[in-house]
């Protein structure tokens, strides 16, 4: 199996990349990045080959999807109030950049796995998200993955492209990074608190997340790449929990065994109050797969956070150091087994 996978580089597509690296079913690993926000540094330990540009270079992206068995689509423009600030840049990356991989993928129909968002929900009041429900994005960012995943399955039906649309909810884990001004919610929770800052709460902090740990979501995507599965519907990629800020802030509190304080700002526009998976076809798809706990996931992420190379909070590319490779499918078990999270 030869895959391509786009936003390699970053935090999610690094994750990923290691996972691959280990199955005896995959033969090569290419790399489409363009490094505006995923770091050549965390393939560095990696037997990929990466290939710096952007998944809007048509050209590039014909050339790279020859041979490939599987495209995973992760290559995006994250954040909610990004896109708020640059609606057109975050359309080009995610909207009209996913129109080109899958027209370039139109000729050879590699199966093609790729990332949407819970945010295509909306503030549906429905207390789980299901995947017949309506889809009403409350922000542009939320738009262009509705977009993503309308796209991949037209291409489907109108080319009989094998696709698999997954809606990510809240991805958390070793390699996310935080100090700049779009960070997810926990590695600006984890940030704050390693440096002794109260953690930003934007709200009163009882708006309530599906946290879903990297490693469960390399774990589902590699299995779909290695069993070619497929889907004429989107699978939300989360399992269910419904964790609030307050209680977030204090998950974090007792993984580092200190009180952990809150900054409460203003409420942020485009933000959703509640977000909360149905895993029904996830799990019908995946049976085997199972949540990694949050406690252990946060242990996992801390400890990455202190023995990453860059200061805690210093620059928003941290990333795990040459020579000191991160497993995210193995988060730590010391304790309880009790952001692109959007």
């Amino acid at each position: 199996m030869k895959v391509l996978v786009t936003g390699g580089a970053g935090f999610i597509g690094a994750n990923l990349c290691r996972r691959l690296a280990g199955l005896a079913e995959v033969e090569r690993i290419t790399v489409l990045d363009d490094l505006s926000t995923g770091d050549a540094r965390n393939l560095a330990d990696l037997p990929v080959e990466l290939a710096e540009g952007s998944i809007l270079d048509s050209g590039l992206l014909a050339r790279l999807v020859t041979g490939a068995t599987t495209v995973i689509h992760l290559a995006a423009r994250p954040s909610v109030p990004r896109s708020l600030a640059d609606p057109l840049a975050s359309h080009a990356v995610n909207a009209t950049g996913t129109l080109h991989v899958l027209e370039a993928c139109r000729a050879t129909r590699p199966h093609v796995i790729l990332a949407s968002s819970s945010s295509v929900y909306g503030d549906s009041p429905a207390p789980y998200k299901h995947e017949d429900l309506p889809t009403r994005p409350l922000s542009p960012y939320g738009a262009t993955k509705l977009a993503t995943e309308a796209y991949a399955l037209a291409y489907a039906a109108s080319f009989a492209l094998p696709v698999l649309p997954f809606r990510f909810f809240n991805v958390y884990g070793p390699l996310q990074p935080a100090g700049h001004a779009y960070a997810a919610v926990i590695p600006a929770f984890v940030s704050a608190a390693l440096r002794g800052l109260p953690v930003p709460i934007h709200g009163d902090g009882a708006q309530a997340r599906d946290f879903t740990y990297v490693g469960s979501v390399t774990e589902v995507l590699a299995d779909a790449a290695v069993r070619r599965v497929t889907s004429g519907t989107p699978v939300n990629l989360a399992f269910g929990a419904r964790i609030s800020l307050l209680s977030l802030k204090d998950a974090l509190a007792e993984v580092l065994g200190r009180p952990v304080e809150a900054e409460f700002l203003h409420a942020r526009a485009g933000d959703i109050r509640e977000s909360q998976a149905s895993a029904r076809l996830l799990l019908g798809l995946f049976p085997a797969v199972r949540p990694v706990p949050l406690a252990d996931g946060l242990r996992a992420t801390v400890e990455w956070f202190r023995r990453s190379a860059e200061p805690v909070g210093a620059g928003h590319r941290e990333t795990v150091p040459p020579g000191r490779p991160v497993d995210s499918s193995q988060p730590c078990r010391s304790m309880s087994t009790g952001e692109v999270g959007d």
